[in-house]
């Protein structure tokens, strides 16, 4: 085997790995195991943006490499103020309220993980019981780093991790990576 079969066996490997754990698995929880052969339309059909229609995507998460460090911990996509916030699957409204002057919701879906959004006022109580597309609250207006425009941002925790939102939806594109 030449060097140059061996580096496209490589590519041709990691494209398969990667494309496989950003395909959502039927329970709509992305990576889980024995996921890797569900079809994407099954998938993505259990998650739905948080705005409607599907939103512009103004800033794309960007993980730090450490915890500590800084980072993009969601999305930022593209609102307006009084604007419906959706659950993007169902779940239960876990807590609003207040963090550093911006209105807070979050809501619990189960398996570990939960959806973060803000700037947004609540429409239902802590406790509710919501199901894919009910509203949960309203775009406020608030300074941020969206400033002068309108942003809603959306993060998503499993346990303490914070994921890519938009892998949920069926939006990450894959990207294969010259080889050096």
């Amino acid at each position: 085997m030449s060097i140059g079969s061996a580096l496209v066996g490589v590519v041709l490997a990691t494209a398969s790995v990667t494309v496989a754990s950003a395909v959502p698995s039927l329970s709509g929880v992305p990576g889980a195991p024995g996921d890797r052969h569900v079809a994407r339309e099954s998938a993505t059909s259990r998650w739905a943006w948080p705005l409607d229609p599907a939103p512009d995507v103004a800033r794309r998460f960007d993980p730090p490499d450490q915890p500590w460090l800084p980072g993009h911990r969601g999305v930022d996509l593209v609102a307006s103020v009084g604007q419906s916030v959706l659950t993007p699957t169902g779940g239960r409204i876990s807590w609003s309220g207040v963090v550093a002057g911006r209105a807070v919701v979050v809501v619990v879906h189960g398996n570990g993980l939960r959806s973060t959004f803000e700037p947004v006022a609540a429409v239902a109580p802590v406790g509710t019981s919501v199901a894919r597309g009910d509203r949960v609250g309203r775009v406020t207006s608030s300074t941020g780093h969206c400033t002068p425009g309108t942003c809603l941002h959306w993060g998503m925790l499993r346990d303490e991790t914070y994921l890519d939102p938009v892998s949920f939806v069926g939006g990450a594109p894959v990207v294969l990576l010259p080889v050096p």
